[in-house]
């Protein structure tokens, strides 16, 4: 049987033909490959335009279904004294879980100043402990004279988040304790602690 002469070059622009078309193929691939990678897909645009979380005091606000006392767990003030939750029975007390590595909890800390000064003179004590550990006190001390009126306090074994009841959900927690000394609310989480609905959290503590 005669071979076509022809076959042999037509064979050979074929296989030319599907390597080219393979080679196309790659290309494209890559180019959507980087496209994506320089635009982020449509969730995580939506993710980043979502809302804002609220910081309302009022509306993060928790109420315990039985209001509970401080734990008697003690902890420092600026001289190393021990003090307890306690020792400011009488008083509605706002007690502040913070540390210098928690972004939100200094960002909250101006406002809980604010909240003290608005109740001067008043049984009202914003009790801020920090749970830094010690070589990071100086800092925490620097932060908290920066927030005057409010006093340093550390948990220098950062245990008190955990003897909480319940325990503390994160960082910062901020625990409301009427002149009782029973609980009457908590925040978990940054909150905007100037602004009408934080006080009136606080008045109706004070009113019993």
């Amino acid at each position: 049987m005669s071979e076509n002469p022809e076959a042999k070059p037509r064979a050979g622009l074929l296989t030319w033909a599907l390597w080219g078309a393979a080679l196309i193929g790659v290309a494209a691939v890559l180019y959507i490959i980087a496209q994506s990678s320089r635009n982020p897909p449509a969730q995580t645009v939506a993710t980043a335009a979502a809302p804002a979380e609220s910081h309302d005091v009022a509306k993060k606000l928790e109420h315990p279904a039985d209001g509970a006392p401080p734990p008697a767990y003690a902890f420092k003030d600026a001289a190393g004294k021990t003090v307890t939750a306690a020792d400011f029975k009488g008083k509605v007390v706002v007690m502040n879980l913070w540390a210098t590595w928690c972004a939100p909890c200094k960002i909250e800390m101006p406002m809980l100043a604010k909240l003290q000064q608005a109740y001067a003179g008043k049984p009202v004590k914003v009790v801020a402990i920090s749970i830094d550990k010690p070589e990071a006190l100086a800092e925490a001390k620097a932060f908290i004279a920066q927030n005057a009126p409010l006093a340093f306090y550390n948990d220098p074994e950062a245990k008190l988040p955990w003897v909480l009841k319940p325990a503390a959900a994160g960082m910062p927690t901020t625990v409301i304790y009427g002149k009782d000394g029973l609980e009457r609310g908590r925040v978990s989480g940054q909150a905007d602690w100037d602004q009408p609905g934080a006080k009136a959290v606080i008045d109706k503590a004070l009113a019993g």
